[in-house]
C-alpha cells in the first residue's frame, strides 16, 4: 500500500509558475515510477509526465518544455515544476504512483487566469 498526499496548488497568471510536490509514504520501496495527470473541467483525464526508479522522464507534448518532473528518493517526493502557464493549464492535478497498481493522490487544483 502506498498513501500520496500532493501539495502547493493555487492560482497563478498566465505566465507564471508553479510547483507541486507528491510524498509517498508506505510500500514506496516498491516504486517504480511516479507521475502527473491532470483533469480539465469537463475534459478526461490527461497524462503529464512521469519519473522511474531509474530516472527516465517523460512529458505529454502539451507540456514539454515549460513542465520539469523530478524525484527525490529520498524524501519518498516527486515535484512538477510548471512554468510558462497557460489558462488551458487549468485542472485538478493528480500525482500517482506505480507498484503492482496503481495509487492516486487526492488532487490539487491549479488555476491560471488573469
Amino acid at each position: 500500500q502506498v498513501q500520496l498526499a500532493e501539495s502547493g496548488g493555487g492560482s497563478v497568471q498566465p505566465g507564471g509558475s508553479l510547483t507541486l510536490s507528491c510524498a509517498a509514504s508506505g510500500s514506496t520501496f516498491s516504486i517504480f515510477r511516479m507521475g502527473w495527470y491532470r483533469q480539465a473541467p469537463g475534459k478526461q483525464r490527461e497524462w503529464v509526465g512521469s519519473i522511474t526508479d531509474s530516472g527516465y522522464i517523460d512529458y505529454s507534448d502539451s507540456v514539454k518544455g515549460r513542465f520539469t518532473v523530478s524525484r527525490e528518493n529520498a524524501k519518498n517526493t516527486v515535484y512538477l515544476q510548471m512554468n510558462s502557464l497557460k489558462p488551458e493549464d487549468t485542472a485538478v492535478y493528480f500525482c500517482y504512483a506505480d507498484i503492482t497498481e496503481r495509487y492516486w493522490g487526492q488532487g490539487t487544483q491549479v488555476s491560471v487566469s488573469s
